[in-house]
């Protein structure tokens, strides 16, 4: 499992605040959690490793929560939503905390906080939020499309429905909250046939690009929904699968590696001369988000 990123600063003050209150027990389990977790920097894991073993041997007596018998994969994958859940849900929710959230989703100028905020929203119990977001998606001009995608993940999961009518990379897109895909295998099929040619192709060359391929497709599908470009790629057609697997694998490497050899790419994907507009306007397509989520465009984001 990888970290999300924004969330690295949370797990830090919840693990200070465990520690502060004596909590070594939730302590031990929430550092058990982020070893678990992948692609953080080397430092985060000494540390992590550090101040368990410390607890360790400190405080014996306090054991990890279901620390006798290991977890199975479905096991753990629910203590971990659980984890994410305390983290994002505090029991006291008073009309400052709830306007803070809100003006963090609107007005910061890092969308990994305005995500984070969002995140956050989903277990805001005032009734008017529902509200607040949807106004706030169709009148402002300004906000991050991926942001919009995670406003409009926030309100399904909130239970809201109906339709909303907003700006979303220069058009007009009309979008129903309820149908807002929740995770991968919620976007249609056709989406994910290329995102499953690419991985089946790139894993023999390097068997961690069909990680980085999957964090590229849904930050391009999370950008791109409900424009035009999303529409194209619904075509259940094996050229139009081929010519956005090719646009997905040449700007995977150009992302990862910063060069690509594009005949290359045209070959193993197929993409002859009666091909070759189409798969480079996908190219672009791609190309835009990428750009967009590089670190020093952002600053910064699915």
């Amino acid at each position: 499992m990888y970290l999300f990123p924004r969330m690295l600063d949370q797990y830090q003050i919840q693990l200070t605040r465990m520690l502060e209150a004596e909590q070594y027990g939730e302590a031990k389990r929430l550092l058990q959690f982020l070893l678990s977790c992948k692609g953080e920097d080397e430092r985060h894991y000494e540390e992590w490793e550090s101040l368990l073993s410390w607890l360790d041997m400190a405080f014996p007596e306090y054991r990890i929560p279901g620390e006798e018998e290991a977890l199975n994969p479905a096991e753990q994958e629910a203590d971990e939503q659980a984890i994410r859940e305390d983290l994002l849900n505090p029991a006291e929710q008073d009309e400052g905390y709830v306007k803070q959230v809100l003006y963090i989703m609107k007005h910061h100028p890092m969308i990994d906080q305005q995500i984070l905020a969002l995140e956050r929203a989903v277990f805001i119990r005032a009734t008017e939020v529902d509200d607040i977001i949807s106004q706030w998606l169709t009148t402002a001009s300004d906000v991050h499309p991926i942001v919009q995608f995670k406003a409009l993940q926030c309100l399904r999961k909130r239970g809201a429905t109906g339709r909303l009518v907003m700006e979303r990379l220069g058009e007009q897109a009309e979008l129903e909250i309820e149908a807002t895909p929740l995770a991968m295998d919620d976007f249609p099929q056709p989406v994910n046939r290329i995102l499953e040619r690419v991985e089946s192709i790139t894993e023999a060359d390097d068997p961690t690009l069909p990680h980085f391929a999957r964090e590229l497709w849904k930050d391009s599908l999370q950008f791109l929904y409900g424009t035009t470009a999303y529409t194209w790629m619904l075509r259940d057609d094996e050229e139009t699968v081929d010519c956005y697997a090719g646009a997905l694998h040449q700007t995977l490497l150009i992302t990862v590696y910063g060069t690509v050899n594009d005949d290359d790419i045209r070959d193993t994907y197929g993409i002859t001369e009666a091909l070759r507009f189409r798969y480079e306007q996908a190219c672009r397509t791609l190309r835009q988000v990428a750009v967009v989520q590089q670190p020093g465009d952002e600053d910064p984001e699915p």
